[in-house]
């Protein structure tokens, strides 16, 4: 048994919100990240860093703004660090303000120029290096090899460049000569920082120039397109009746917009792949998009994550994947569908054969949900590769469902039930339908599921031995001392796969309440901190 720990009494019961966890300034590390690189308000007025860029931009803002906040919380230690968090963010925002301002640093202007080629000749790939504004003279210089006679290029990747109007001009004719040979275009994320008007002005050209190719493959991700942007590449959306793949992941697409590419994106029962992820479409938006879907029965391959979906959304688009028999990949992630959608869902789970790998995080599925999937799966995709459904309230209850699912699945290579409430009997049921098998098993991740020493104790011991393990995360837990020190013993030949528990709270869990009571000095959770934190807003001074 976990030994319990007694608290004195008629202490004073303090919050105290500074510092923040490791776990905590990597969140708000990865949400700066994407300030600096993604389409926003600001990314749009001043521009865009790229990905590897901003990441760096990202890790000297958090540094220094923590720095500061801690020099702040040093002089008043008696508090409980609110107002170093509040100078925390605030440093955040105002620093990103300043970089995106800044712009890009141009460290060689050969970086900015650089042109890929494939081997084979058939690849023309401009995206590399720091994002830039082109100009009609560099497009001119840049897109020189496409108008090489007798060139081989199917492939072109525009992304990561920003074309104005003067060079989407130039543009224009060279792609315009390449329709009978192009087969895969990638246009995501190539008129960033341009005003409105002439991002749409762009996208028409663009537009209007790549009409009638017979394309397998098109990305017009990351552009904000919104209703305005779908329609802008309307002429080209209806001529694709080859088209195989289409990308519009973060692409602000709303309700309205999402019924524009339901209109505009013919039925070509040859689409194998749509990636929509990170949309605000909404209930009715995800109506429109199932509607996509149901024209398309050979889809192997469909992404809807993080688009706002409920629960009218989630089983319109449930009844919709009923009928794509051929899915191999499914990702839903992080939309609000509740339990009812994970019946429908299961429905039609039990039609897909072929499915290697589902993503069902953060669906709000409860146990409910979760069985109804979880018996669906059990005896169909015999092939399942990656199992996630984390963050789904996701209590004891379900474990036996869960259990005889994952039993069943003898290729799991992933499985991730994090962030729900198994418990150790959940974790208990768990171990043991991973005891037999699973040797292509590399990661699994139980954290945050109010797991003490038992339960991890034997999740660890039923995976450890796995000879392709790479990683067992019981994180963020209530595991006393003498339980990590049991699971350090288990993995001390495998170190580097047991996962960092910095996170774990020996005197969590139900001693919670009692050390309240009693006034014993605590420390806030990290959720209870990033919500002081706020969404790191970036706000520009009047």
């Amino acid at each position: 048994m976990d030994s319990v720990t007694s608290h004195p009494q008629h202490r004073p019961f303090s919050i105290k919100l500074w510092p923040p966890s490791q776990n905590t300034r990597q969140i708000l590390l990865e949400r700066m990240t994407n300030n600096l690189a993604d389409p926003t308000i600001f990314t749009r007025k001043y521009g865009s860093l790229s990905r590897e860029e901003a990441t760096k931009n990202a890790q000297q803002i958090e540094e220094a703004a923590f720095a500061t906040a801690n020099q702040h919380y040093t002089k008043e230690p008696d508090g409980d660090g609110s107002s170093a968090v509040q100078l925390y963010a605030k440093e955040c925002s105002q620093l990103i303000l300043e970089i995106l301002k800044r712009g890009p640093r141009v460290e060689d202007k050969e970086v900015l120029t650089k042109v890929v080629f494939s081997p084979d000749g058939t690849f023309f790939d401009i995206s590399k290096g720091q994002r830039a504004f082109i100009k009609a003279e560099e497009a001119e210089e840049l897109l020189k090899p496409l108008k090489e006679p007798g060139n081989s290029y199917s492939k072109i990747c525009f992304s990561n460049r920003s074309f104005g109007t003067d060079a989407a001009i130039v543009a224009a004719p060279i792609l315009s000569s390449l329709k009978g040979q192009l087969k895969e275009v990638d246009l995501s994320d190539f008129v960033a920082g341009r005003p409105e008007e002439e991002a749409l002005e762009v996208m028409n050209i663009f537009s209007a120039a790549l009409e009638g190719s017979v394309l397998m493959s098109l990305n017009l991700s990351d552009n904000a397109l919104g209703e305005k942007g779908v329609r802008a590449f309307g002429k080209l959306l209806q001529s694709q009746t080859s088209l195989e793949a289409l990308y519009l992941m973060n692409d602000g697409i709303s309700e309205e917009a999402a019924r524009a590419v339901c209109e505009l994106v013919p039925s070509t029962d040859k689409l194998t792949v749509i990636h929509f992820h990170n949309n605000m479409t909404g209930d009715e938006g995800a109506t429109a998009i199932s509607e996509v879907v149901k024209r398309s029965p050979l889809l192997e391959d469909f992404r809807c994550s993080s688009t706002r979906v409920g629960s009218d959304g989630g089983i319109a688009l449930s009844e919709a994947l009923g009928t794509c028999t051929h899915l191999r990949k499914l990702d839903l992630r992080d939309n609000m569908f509740g339990p009812e959608v994970g019946i429908a869902l299961s429905k039609a789970l039990s039609l897909h054969e072929n499915l290697t790998e589902v993503y069902l995080s953060y669906l709000n599925l409860e146990d409910k949900g979760v069985i109804a999937i979880a018996d669906a799966l059990k005896s169909t995709a015999l092939s399942l590769e990656v199992l996630e459904m984390a963050g789904n309230d996701i209590t004891a209850d379900a474990a036996p469902a869960l259990a005889a699912c994952i039993s069943a699945k003898q290729q799991l290579t992933k499985l991730n039930l994090a962030e729900n409430e198994m418990k150790d009997d959940g974790a208990i049921q768990i171990s043991k339908a991973l005891e037999e098998g699973h040797d292509k098993l590399k990661e699994l991740d139980v954290s945050t599921n109010s797991l003490r020493r038992v339960g991890a104790r034997t999740l660890a011991q039923s995976v450890v031995h796995k000879p392709n393990l790479k990683l067992l995360n019981v994180n963020g837990n209530f595991i006393s001392d003498e339980g990590i020190d049991e699971l350090k013993d288990i993995f001390k030949k495998f170190c580097d796969k047991l996962a960092a528990l910095d996170e774990n709270d020996p005197d969590g869990g139900d001693d919670d309440d009692d050390a309240k009571e009693s006034g014993d000095e605590g420390e806030v959770n990290d959720d209870e901190l990033e919500s002081k934190l706020g969404k790191l807003d970036v706000k520009e001074e009047d």
